[in-house]
């Protein structure tokens, strides 16, 4: 069974940085695409970015585009999101997610997800 666990959320001033990671175990990493989703206080979940299996090819919702950037390690069985110029409005949990084998997209259709990490952005 596939394990997802992000880490790096935290409490970040508006205009800051931080580093989001997603660790897999259970299948092979680098078969599948994955995702960030994030999901705000009293909101739906909200696709954010993903990237293909081989990290060559990545999208981003245009709400984080050119602040928020999706990368991953193969070998490391690791995916990460660095964002910058942190806004309040992207206070939420943050979800890495596991797209069914051949698919990804900027859709919310995935085989698996972690237990999400809090991010807030407050001065």
């Amino acid at each position: 069974q596939v394990q997802l666990v992000e880490s790096g959320g935290g409490l970040v001033q508006p205009g800051g940085s931080l580093s989001l990671s997603c660790t897999a175990s259970g299948s092979i990493f680098s078969s599948y695409a994955m995702a960030w989703v994030r999901q705000a206080p009293g909101k739906g979940l909200e696709w954010v970015s993903a990237i293909s299996n081989g990290g060559d090819s990545t999208l981003s919702a245009d709400s984080v585009k050119g602040r928020f950037f999706i990368s991953r390690d193969n070998a490391k069985n690791t995916l990460y999101l660095q964002m910058n110029s942190l806004k309040p409005e992207d206070t939420a949990v943050y979800y890495c997610a596991k797209y069914p084998r051949g698919k990804w997209g900027a859709t919310t259709d995935f085989v698996s997800w972690g237990q999400g990490t809090q991010v807030t952005v407050s001065s």
